[in-house]
């Protein structure tokens, strides 16, 4: 599979978006955990949630707007998967040293 150029930017507003609504979310405030953290979680979060969707063949049917809903749908969901990973990840660390 080649990676064009146009297919990396739209990762970039997918993620970002995901990355802005889940950083919302999870902090209660409008800047989330800053642009860059934003994307970076947006970003993994499209990767995790989108592997999962075609892992258990998730079709929304969104046809001709798949791009500007079903992979951001798929970033969300990833991105929430991964902050919670990384929360009972932190949770379990501080419980095993003390």
């Amino acid at each position: 599979m080649q990676i064009t150029l146009s297919q990396f930017i739209v990762w970039l507003i997918v993620g970002a978006l995901a990355g802005s609504l889940v950083g919302m979310v999870a902090k209660r405030s409008r800047e989330g955990f800053g642009r860059w953290i934003n994307l970076a979680i947006g970003l993994a979060g499209a990767i995790i949630g989108g592997l999962l969707f075609r892992l258990f063949r998730i079709d929304l049917g969104l046809g001709s707007i798949q791009v500007s809903a079903e992979d951001l749908v798929a970033a969300v969901v990833g991105a929430v998967i991964l902050l919670l990973a990384l929360w009972g990840f932190r949770k379990y660390r501080r419980k095993r040293w003390f």
